[in-house]
């Protein structure tokens, strides 16, 4: 069931929100954190859906906040995805018109779940110092996509220089597959690693955290080249008994060679927003490991 209030305020959004509860016996109470997105008209669709999926391992409380004409007069159209509809929790949909835009923080607070974490999201481009943006200073978790950026290298960097505790960006995210196989990789004895390299198509943020990351961990030079994708489509390690590669061409799956080991075939897909929000949902706390990782980049860039 959906409801759709236009021209609306927090006022009645709260009370409409008090009735469904009472009519269903609860709802929103059972609700582990609020989930907040900033996104526009043109990728909400997405954005809600991506969030939705993921509500489905993270029961939460959805608010979708979508900027309209700045030069309108001020005002909120809101719809209200009751729970269940399409995920355990409620969805809303509040589209700001006007100056209502600049202050999303004062429509956001009335309609946060009580005793919860507060996770913002901005799928889209989001903002360089997210800890000062005012919704973002109401959040325990600050989630923002660099991927989404006209130069995402760039926005990455930026980004890193003005990080807090709480932040952390999808292209990290996206990565944690690849961390994983290779961390598997010393499980089994094979000398000491000398050097490292991991290829991606141009304009891959993601793989310049891998570098980094692999550079921190192990300690060696970590070279970054290019391919034509998609996306990370090698990383090798250069070891005391051989090579230690991990090629993937399609997207999909990956072969995995380790000296003494016959080649494995390995899933390896690439991973969409709604499964690496999944995984940063799981943690409330600070990504230490990310922040170590950026902060390394950061240091090897200049």
């Amino acid at each position: 069931m959906t409801l759709y209030l236009p021209r609306t305020t927090t006022g009645q959004i709260t009370e409409t929100l008090a009735a469904e509860r009472h009519s269903i016996g609860g709802g929103a109470m059972n609700m582990v954190l609020t989930l907040v997105v900033v996104t526009d008209e043109a990728t909400h669709f997405e954005a809600v859906q991506a969030a939705t999926e993921a509500g489905k391992e993270h029961p939460s409380r959805i608010v979708a906040l979508i900027r309209r004409d700045p030069d309108a007069d001020p005002a909120v159209d809101a719809e209200i995805r009751r729970s269940g509809t399409s995920g355990p929790g409620e969805t809303l949909l509040l589209r700001l018109y006007g100056p209502l835009g600049d202050h999303a923080d004062s429509v956001v607070i009335p309609l946060l779940v009580p005793d919860s974490p507060v996770v913002v999201w901005w799928p889209g481009a989001g903002p360089l110092h997210p800890a000062e943006d005012p919704v973002g200073r109401l959040a325990h978790r600050r989630i923002t996509d660099a991927a989404s950026a006209p130069d995402p290298y760039t926005d990455l960097r930026t980004r890193i220089e003005h990080y807090r505790p709480g932040d952390t960006d999808l292209t990290w995210t996206r990565i944690t597959p690849w961390r994983s196989l290779l961390a598997s990789t010393m499980d089994q004895p094979c000398g000491w690693v000398t050097a490292a390299e991991v290829t991606a198509a141009t304009h891959q943020p993601s793989a310049d955290l891998l570098a980094s990351w692999l550079s921190l961990r192990l300690d060696v030079p970590v070279r970054r080249s290019t391919s034509t994708g998609p996306g990370i489509t090698a990383a090798t390690l250069d070891t005391d008994c051989g090579r230690i590669a991990l090629h993937r061409l399609d997207g999909r799956t990956a072969t995995l060679s380790r000296p003494g080991f016959p080649d494995q075939t390995v899933s390896l897909p690439r991973r969409g927003p709604a499964e690496a929000l999944a995984e940063e949902l799981r943690r409330l706390d600070p990504d230490v490991t990310y922040e170590q990782a950026a902060r390394h980049l950061d240091a090897l860039t200049v």
